[in-house]
C-alpha cells in the first residue's frame, strides 16, 4: 500500500522513468480501483500519506515537506509539477502542433513533405502524381531554455503552498513563453504572406486571411495582443465574445481559434493549420535539481526544458502582414 512505500531520491534517477512512474511501479493504480483513492495518482497518494495539502487557503506551508528526510523527497515533484503546470497555461503548443516527438538526442532531422501537380486526378496510362516524404537538409538543433529560481528557505518556509505555487508557475510560464517565440518564429519563416486591404484590420480581411490557405484547413490564428484587441472588436465578433466568458476560447464564426501570444512581433497574426504544420521535439521533459532540491531544501531552484520545432508542411501557414509591410 502507498503508507509503505519507501521514499528515497533514487527513485528521481531510474532510467526511462519520471519519478511519479518509478512510484507507480511500487504503488500501481490499480490497487485503487473502486476506493477513495482512486482519482488520485502515485504522487498524490504519498502527499496524502503525509498529509501535505498543496491547494486551498488551508494548504499546508513549504515546511510541511521537510519534516521528514522521506518527504523531503516529495518536494522535488512538487515544484517540477507546478512549474510545469505554469508552462502549460501558456503555452501555444496545443493549438499549433501537429505531433509532439521526444528524444534522447540534442538535435534531430524532422520530415519534409512536398506534391506535385495541381490534380490527383489521372488519365489513362499517365502520370500519377507524387507526394515525397524526405528528411530536413539539414538537422534541428534543440534549444534549452531554463530559469534559476534564488530564494532561501528561511523566506518562504512559513509560506502557503498555494502562494508559492504560484512563484513556481509564473517561473514555468517564462521559460514557455520563450518556447511559443521559437514555435512562431519556425512557423512564420517563409510563410505565405497577406496583407490587410486598409490600415486596420476588417472581418473582410480575416476571412481573406483564412480563405489563402487552399490546401489546408486554417485552424488557429496567433495573434499580437494588439491585433487580437482590433478583431475582437470587430462586430462581428461581439457573439463569440460571450463563448470566451463561458468556455475560455475564442472561435470565428468560421471557427478558427483565436489565440493571443506577446511573442507574435513582426506580423499581426500567424495562421496555421494544426493537423499538419509542425512538429513539436522534446529533448527532455521539465527537470529540476532534485539532489538539490532535497539536501539543500529550496535555497536554489532551477528548472529547464530542451526543445525544438520543425514545420512539415509549409502551405499549414500562413502570416497577415500590415499594409506596407
Amino acid at each position: 500500500m502507498y503508507n509503505n512505500i519507501k521514499l528515497e531520491k533514487g527513485l528521481y534517477s531510474i532510467t526511462g522513468k519520471t519519478f511519479t512512474q518509478a512510484l507507480e511501479a511500487l504503488d500501481p493504480d490499480s490497487n485503487y480501483a473502486g476506493t477513495e483513492l482512486a482519482g488520485l495518482d502515485a504522487f498524490e497518494r504519498q502527499l496524502k500519506r503525509f498529509d501535505i495539502r498543496v491547494k486551498g487557503a488551508d494548504s499546508d506551508r513549504v515546511e510541511k515537506f521537510f519534516v521528514s528526510t522521506e518527504s523531503a523527497v516529495l518536494f522535488p515533484e512538487y515544484v517540477r509539477r507546478m512549474i510545469k503546470a505554469g508552462m502549460d497555461e501558456v503555452s501555444i503548443i496545443p493549438n499549433v502542433a501537429a505531433a509532439v516527438t521526444y528524444t534522447d538526442s540534442t538535435d534531430y532531422r524532422g520530415l519534409t513533405v512536398t506534391s506535385d501537380g495541381n490534380s490527383d486526378q489521372v488519365s489513362e496510362a499517365g502520370t500519377v502524381p507524387v507526394t515525397t516524404v524526405r528528411l530536413s537538409a539539414t538537422n534541428l538543433a534543440l534549444t534549452k531554455y531554463a530559469r534559476r529560481l534564488s530564494c532561501s528557505y528561511e523566506s518562504v518556509r512559513k509560506h502557503r503552498l498555494e502562494a508559492f505555487g504560484v512563484i513556481l508557475r509564473n517561473l514555468g510560464a517564462a521559460i514557455s513563453r520563450d518556447v511559443n517565440k521559437l514555435i512562431i518564429d519556425t512557423l512564420s519563416a517563409g510563410a505565405g504572406e497577406v496583407e490587410l486591404k486598409g490600415a486596420s484590420i476588417t472581418y473582410a480581411d480575416l476571412t481573406a486571411f483564412w480563405g489563402a490557405m487552399t490546401d489546408c484547413n486554417m485552424t488557429t490564428m496567433v495573434c499580437s495582443p494588439a491585433a487580437m484587441a482590433e478583431i475582437l472588436g470587430l462586430s462581428e465578433m461581439k457573439y463569440c465574445i460571450g463563448e470566451y466568458m463561458s468556455g475560455g476560447t475564442v472561435d470565428t464564426p468560421y471557427g478558427v481559434t483565436l489565440v493571443k501570444s506577446a511573442e507574435v512581433e513582426d506580423v499581426l497574426c500567424v495562421g496555421v493549420d494544426r493537423n499538419s504544420a509542425g512538429e513539436m521535439v522534446l529533448g527532455t521533459d521539465v527537470i529540476v535539481d532534485f539532489d538539490k532540491l532535497i539536501s539543500t531544501q529550496c535555497d536554489e531552484i532551477a528548472a529547464s526544458v530542451i526543445v525544438g520545432f520543425s514545420k512539415i508542411c509549409p502551405g499549414a501557414v500562413k502570416v497577415l502582414t500590415a499594409k506596407g509591410e
